[in-house]
């Protein structure tokens, strides 16, 4: 499958897409140097221990999530040279126990300081009728005070013996490997949080991110310093929002307000900012994803050096190790949504796509900002960002919509010189006609409008919804990814949490009742995947495969995950806006619901 772009993609560059790490830093705030001395060592640590162990079931984050518990240069001395024989695994087990603490180690199990946990929250949801199904959420509700942490005291007292980030307040992390907090993923635990009425724990969750922008002008990837040269899909001000909501708290949305301007300006500065010029002369301003690196992330190194490995040109290794970080920046690491040929990583090219979904996010944190500053009684900064926020509605709409598909698709920038003054040409060919889940995601604003009228009105929402309904990505088990099957975790057959909720809670308010009845039916299988796989597993996962009811997904460049933080919160959520009727089976062997194919 080839993508609307030339071959040359990475070779041969316009002008206006020649970005490079010195030019990244009008409005993006502090960065720091994420290749420091302690990630080096760890990079050798990382690669001698793939030596020692092999390749199965390998983990390289592990490495580099190690706490040094010693000196530094006693620890590199007594590591053997790549030119020497590697360890035995004993003795690789044996320098690890002598040198560091154990991966994780400096985030401590909070449990017990969850004072807003309880075993059954007044008001909990309300409409659960179903025993079976309220004994299991209530057991998901359990699962906050598993994934509590805090960062251990000396992350900030010795800050050169950690890849952890010190934050000021306790955290609720994902899960698994993914040990320590991740940007987009807090969204969706924060939602889970506020189901469970634990209104603080989800207020410190919001206010740590708040602390990284302060601290570096966005919100990294992660909690890492190896995660400070990319951010994540951008969802701060939609948490700021869902907890001043559930709150009111209006000191909270003012103390947040200085941040969000700052991580506006990271998302908009040059090294993600794109002109275009569409076919009725208008010129629009869309972003992209952009990582600051070109270097294997170290926290996948060993897997990014075996990929690059296929690329003989240091230049060109350079090139593809910015299009791997930029597509973890994404969130979608890895799809086909963002290779040239969906059977070669090497042909990664996501900083030459307007994504849809990070201009849907895009747009709907121009609103917030709106909302926010009219509340505080900045009308000057309110009447600015609604005009951004106008200015993106139209961009997307005459770049990125297309009307015979009735879906909004990625729109690939040429290589070919096709620019001039730093404007690029609008081209129909360029347009990504492969379906994925994101074609679909500004459906979701249709749901948080905050009183600006719809995204797209009720007649423009039902051409969408059918669309969706004839595009194979409704399954048995939930909303696929792509209807591709590409090895990729990011395609099918995976189903992911946060894909569930923006879709499912878009149709809701898309203004009809056949939307809505989908969207119910949505979420009914997806609780259902979610509850077979628990009672089969007793864990809740990452993702699933959504042909088979309870089946957990996989594919990907590492082991399934547990947990799982966004997975509790969507769950919860559904729950909370749907309901469970007592009638209502939850089981995998259950059926009925509305058509899924329309």
């Amino acid at each position: 499958m080839m993508h609307p772009a030339t071959p040359i993609l990475l070779l041969l560059c316009c002008l206006c897409a020649i970005v490079t790490a010195a030019t990244a830093t009008a409005g993006s705030g502090k960065l720091e140097p994420t290749t420091t001395a302690l990630i080096e060592l760890l990079l050798r640590v990382q690669s001698t221990a793939l030596r020692a162990l092999g390749p199965d079931g390998f983990d390289p984050k592990r490495y580099v999530d190690l706490p040094l518990s010693t000196d530094a240069r006693a620890a590199a001395a007594a590591l053997p040279s790549p030119d020497k024989p590697p360890p035995s695994r004993a003795e690789m087990e044996r320098y690890l126990a002598r040198y560091f603490g154990a991966a994780g180690s400096d985030l401590v199990p909070a449990a017990a300081e969850l004072a807003d946990f309880e075993a059954e929250p007044r008001g909990f949801l309300p409409r659960v009728r179903s025993r079976a199904a309220r004994a299991w959420a209530l057991e998901v509700h359990a699962l906050w005070r598993r994934l509590a942490r805090r960062v251990a005291r000396g992350v900030a007292e010795r800050p050169e013996r950690h890849t952890l980030l010190p934050l000021p307040r306790g955290v609720v992390v994902p899960g698994s490997r993914f040990r320590e907090v991740y940007y987009w993923d807090s969204y969706w635990i924060v939602r889970g949080l506020l189901v469970s009425k634990m209104y603080h724990s989800a207020t410190d969750t919001v206010l740590n991110l708040v602390h990284l922008v302060q601290k570096y002008g966005f919100v990294p990837n992660g909690a890492r310093s190896y995660y400070i040269n990319r951010s994540q899909p951008p969802l701060l001000s939609s948490m700021v929002l869902e907890v001043y909501e559930a709150t009111g708290d209006v000191k909270f949305v003012r103390e947040a307000l200085p941040p969000l301007l700052k991580e506006h300006s990271f998302w908009t500065s040059e090294i993600h900012s794109v002109a275009i010029r569409d076919n009725r002369g208008h010129v629009h301003n869309l972003s992209r994803y952009q990582a600051k690196w070109n270097k294997p992330r170290p926290e996948s190194a060993t897997i990014d050096k075996e990929l690059a490995s296929k690329i003989n040109s240091t230049a060109d290794k350079e090139k593809l190790y910015r299009q791997i970080a930029s597509t973890a920046e994404s969130g979608w690491d890895f799809s086909s949504r963002w290779m040239r040929n969906s059977t070669d990583m090497t042909t990664l090219a996501t900083t030459y796509i307007l994504p849809v979904d990070l201009n849907t996010f895009l747009f709907k944190m121009e609103r917030d900002i709106a909302s926010f500053a009219k509340l505080i009684g900045d009308n000057a900064t309110s009447e600015k960002f609604l005009e951004a926020s106008k200015a993106r509605h139209i961009a997307i709409d005459s770049i990125l919509w297309n009307s015979e598909m009735e879906q909004w698709l990625d729109y690939w920038l040429p290589t070919d010189g096709d620019c001039q003054q730093g404007v690029y040409q609008w081209r129909f060919g360029s347009q990504n006609r492969n379906t994925f889940v994101s074609n679909f995601i500004p459906l979701w604003l249709n749901a948080h409008h905050s009183g600006s009228g719809q995204f797209a009105d009720t007649a423009k929402s039902d051409r969408v919804v059918s669309s969706l309904q004839k595009s194979g990505l409704l399954r048995a088990a939930g909303i696929a990814t792509s209807p591709r099957n590409t090895g990729q975790q990011w395609d099918f057959p995976n189903g992911w949490p946060p894909l569930q909720h923006l879709i499912a809670e878009g149709l809701l308010h898309s203004g009809s009742k056949e939307a809505a009845r989908l969207a119910e039916d949505i979420a009914t299988r997806w609780v259902r995947t979610n509850y077979g796989a628990y009672k089969a597993t007793g864990k809740m996962h990452e993702k699933y495969d959504v042909e088979t009811c309870g089946k957990s997904g996989g594919g990907g460049e590492y082991k399934p995950q547990t947990g799982f933080g966004w997975t509790n919160g969507v769950v919860l959520s559904f729950l909370e806006e749907f309901g469970w009727p007592e009638h209502k089976g939850i089981d995998c062997s259950r059926r009925g619901g509305v058509s899924l194919a329309g």
